[in-house]
């Protein structure tokens, strides 16, 4: 008997190319992760449009319309709960959840942050790597704690930092990367193969024969300026 798709809502407050790249791995039948809604803290979030196109259920719950944080996060929950979210996404979301929403949630909430965490918590990853000079810079997927950009890490995507590249240049190239790992990374959750135990991630439901490259991503290829996810995180059934 298949196993039910766990029921995925994504939080966002921008364009949702995150979003987009979610919609389109759970639009495979076989993907163990259903996207049931969109909702967005900005009423004027592009990413609203993107998802109704492509037939997901979106809606604005903007931070103006209430009172204060705890407010808005208790209207952001009844809203999951009319969904039937089982597992919550943050694409791009940029309001920090308060203590009590992120502690009701813990180990069925996900981020992605685009550094190589614990380096670069916070805003302007790409500008301080560079300013840093570091070699190597990428993204990472993270169960979210209440401390910011602090969870226990899932997954993450390594690009090389090649001379001469601009801000942008490196925005696009790490971008490219998250695309392709927060599909791996929600498919490890909704199949229950990463989970949240003791303030760490564990891992389990691999083959005994399964090698390192099931459950590693990392090694960047200077040549293409991405990594390979495809080869480097085929996930075993």
């Amino acid at each position: 008997m298949k196993t039910p798709r766990k029921r995925t809502a994504v939080l966002i407050s921008g364009r949702g190319s995150n979003m987009t790249a979610l919609i389109e791995a759970a639009s495979d039948p076989d993907y163990p992760a259903e996207i049931v809604g969109v909702i967005s803290d900005k009423a004027n979030a592009p990413g609203l449009g993107m998802a109704a196109a492509r037939g997901v259920p979106a809606q604005a719950i903007a931070r103006s319309d209430y009172p204060d944080k705890q407010a808005h996060d208790e209207a952001i929950d009844t809203a999951l709960g009319a969904l039937g979210a089982e597992i919550i996404v943050l694409a791009g979301y940029m309001r920090i959840l308060g203590r009590s929403f992120v502690e009701k949630w813990q180990g069925r909430i996900i981020n992605i942050h685009p550094a190589l965490l614990p380096s670069y918590k916070g805003l302007d990853t790409h500008k301080r790597a560079l300013a840093d000079g570091v070699r190597i810079h990428g993204c990472t997927v993270h169960f979210v704690t209440p401390a910011m950009d602090d969870g226990p890490i899932i997954a993450q995507a390594a690009v090389p930092v090649l001379v001469g590249d601009s801000e942008d240049d490196l925005t696009a190239r790490v971008l490219k990367a998250e695309h392709r790992l927060y599909p791996v990374a929600l498919k490890l959750v909704a199949e229950g193969k990463a989970r949240m135990e003791a303030g760490r991630t564990a891992f389990s439901g691999f083959t005994e024969d399964s090698d390192k490259s099931e459950t590693t991503i990392a090694a960047p290829t200077p040549l293409e300026g991405t990594v390979d996810l495809e080869q480097l995180a085929r996930i075993t059934p």
